[in-house]
């Protein structure tokens, strides 16, 4: 069977959208292009705005001004069962004394469906889902991955342009949540359709995304692939969310055509990759992952290398964690992966670290 996908999914516009409560702006002069057959997420803390979103595009929430757009025409009068856009919800949101069967027949039943149409369609998604055989159970049946799996069929039922994903990993446990991680961005692929997920949890996003859209107090903070987002932040808030990293204010001491150097503290002056805007004399703030920080061993240099003490060691299975203190102003966390094979560095240890220019950016403004 599996005869479920048709064609690319819809192109979505949103267009200055602002939803506001009262004295709270939810949602904030919020532009963005969505392409058809796209994977997009829109990544950030409780209570930035992604949800609201999601639900303006839906259609359960009215925009205070602006406009939604797929492929062109403007959806904000339309109802939201006519604007063809499939939804899964956090909680599932099943029929709890309906089969899966009924559960995922519903939409089409709403549609005036034909009986034996509707069945076909059922057995078709069930298949694409994995949960053949499951249609005469109940969702107090299932497991947490099934309930997720009828819910996603019930929303692809009916062939929508749009899908729209309102955390709907998070109520499984880590194992699971990584396993169904894939198998949504296979069958997105798959169907072709375009995709809006929203979730607070930066690794997921990482994982699944053709683009993120990282939210902060209903702004878009930046927009990019997954390796930009999380290589290049472009905001102080962007490089904490996403990701661990070390963030050292600092000012721009030399600002050259190719390397620039900053110094973050006493003593430390750092060599960086010069970016458009950076002048000598700014305030700026230093962002380097814990995991590009090497351990140098005796007679290797790097552009930046420094001397200091390891501080704290924590385990964490094939990972190591170190804080490692330069001097009294500057402490630096590294990540070293492969803990199994790697030297395990004590507290008190002197060490040497290093990193290169391309791996510290300097963020302002």
């Amino acid at each position: 069977m599996n005869r479920v996908k048709e064609g690319r999914g819809a192109r979505i516009d949103l267009r200055n959208l602002t939803r506001i409560y009262g004295d709270v702006v939810a949602v904030d002069d919020v532009s963005l292009g969505i392409q058809g057959g796209e994977f997009l997420t829109l990544l950030g803390p409780s209570g930035s705005g992604k949800t609201t979103t999601l639900r303006m595009i839906a259609g359960f929430e009215a925009p205070t001004a602006g406009d939604i757009l797929i492929d062109g025409s403007s959806i904000v009068a339309t109802m939201p069962n006519e604007r063809n856009i499939g939804m899964v919800f956090q909680n599932y949101a099943l029929f709890p004394h309906m089969t899966v069967f009924k559960n995922i027949a519903f939409p089409l039943e709403m549609r005036r469906g034909k009986r034996g149409t509707i069945s076909e369609k059922v057995a078709e998604v069930l298949e694409l889902v994995r949960l053949p055989g499951y249609e005469g159970r109940y969702p107090r049946q299932l497991s947490g991955g099934q309930q997720q799996r009828t819910a996603l069929a019930r929303a692809l039922v009916f062939n929508p342009q749009v899908l729209l994903m309102d955390e709907p990993l998070g109520a499984l446990d880590r194992k699971l949540r990584e396993g169904l991680q894939l198998e949504i961005k296979h069958l997105q692929q798959q169907l072709r359709i375009t995709v809006i997920y929203v979730t607070h949890d930066q690794e997921e996003a990482l994982v699944m995304s053709d683009r993120i859209a990282v939210i902060n107090q209903g702004r878009i903070e930046q927009l990019g692939t997954p390796k930009e987002i999380y290589e290049q932040p472009r905001s102080r808030f962007v490089a904490g969310f996403v990701g661990e990293t070390n963030l050292l204010k600092g000012e721009v001491h030399e600002a050259g055509p190719s390397r620039s150097i900053v110094r973050v503290g006493r003593g430390v002056h750092v060599l960086i990759e010069s970016v458009d805007g950076l002048e000598r004399g700014m305030d700026v703030e230093l962002t380097i992952r814990p995991a590009s920080i090497r351990f140098l061993p005796a007679g290797e240099e790097l552009a930046n290398c420094y001397d200091g003490v390891v501080e704290e060691v924590v385990y964490v299975g094939e990972t190591m964690k170190y804080l490692v203190r330069l001097n009294d102003e500057v402490s630096l966390y590294i990540k070293q992966v492969g803990a199994v094979d790697a030297e395990v560095r004590s507290r008190g240890a002197r060490v040497r670290i290093g990193w290169s220019p391309a791996d510290g950016k300097a963020i302002w403004g």
